[in-house]
């Protein structure tokens, strides 16, 4: 089987955000970064699936420079080969454009792949729209939120979330399939790996070598602000007689929570 796993760098979830207003972008200073974790989901699928029926696994980053280093953890992992599908833009939020960029280079530069993995969503803008949009694009059919897959002669069987209940979804291949937790449990990187990887080339893919222009990919979505939560209000503790506790409890559900 020949798989494409689709990556994103992302900020560590423990890593504490600021906001660079000016910018309407965060700032990076000072930051983890690391493989998006429904991303890790996509990578491990990949690699056993190569375990079950042999093939080859690549994994694509569309990003920066900076992005070699998540590729690198990839193929610590496993991974066969990995490219960097080089965009020096600040990040957008716009998927369509992101979107637009993979599925040119699945048509130029990888014809032939037999699967596309990606996380359910990038934990960075959290949009959930690539995978759809890239199956869209490529005309190909997708399974998104997916908690279980088979795969065997030239089809695909899976598993996804729905609302209150799952779904069971057949493909034919090439598909895209986009990885919900609960799919597998990630392999840590080995130190053999960690070591073979340093020496792998990592392709630069530009966006010119996939046909774009200058103006082709021109975002079509405006950040318009850009902040961190409200902090969260303090609890409240109720205390005493019970029949003035509920009726203090039920006035600040209805005045304050508003929630009845």
């Amino acid at each position: 089987m020949n798989i494409l796993v689709f990556i994103k760098r992302v900020p560590d979830t423990e890593s504490k955000i600021r906001i660079r207003h000016e910018t309407k972008a965060i700032v990076e200073e000072g930051l983890n970064f690391v493989i998006s974790p429904y991303d890790e989901f996509a990578i491990e699928e990949a690699l056993r699936l190569r375990e079950a029926h042999g093939g080859v696994v690549r994994v694509v980053s569309a990003g920066k420079d900076e992005s070699v280093a998540v590729l690198r953890k990839s193929l610590a992992m496993g991974a066969d080969e990995a490219f960097l599908i080089k965009d020096a833009a600040p990040e957008t939020y716009d998927g369509l454009r992101t979107a637009r960029m993979i599925a040119r280079a699945v048509e130029r530069k990888f014809p032939g792949t037999d699967l596309l993995l990606f996380g359910k969503q990038s934990v960075g803008a959290d949009n959930s729209q690539v995978p759809a949009m890239v199956a869209e694009l490529l005309g190909l059919p997708q399974a998104t939120v997916v908690t279980k897959l088979e795969v065997a002669h030239g089809a695909a069987t899976a598993c996804r979330e729905i609302e209150g209940g799952a779904e069971k979804v057949a493909l034919s291949l090439p598909a895209v399939v986009s990885a919900q937790k609960g799919l597998n449990e990630p392999r840590y990187e080995t130190l053999k790996g960690i070591m073979a990887a340093k020496k792998k080339d990592i392709p630069v893919v530009t966006l010119e070598e996939l046909g774009f222009g200058a103006d082709d990919l021109a975002p079509q979505v405006e950040i318009t602000g850009l902040d961190v939560p409200a902090a969260r209000q303090s609890g409240k503790v109720l205390q005493g007689d019970p029949a003035d506790t509920a009726r203090e409890l039920v006035a600040l559900l209805r005045n304050e929570a508003k929630v009845v």
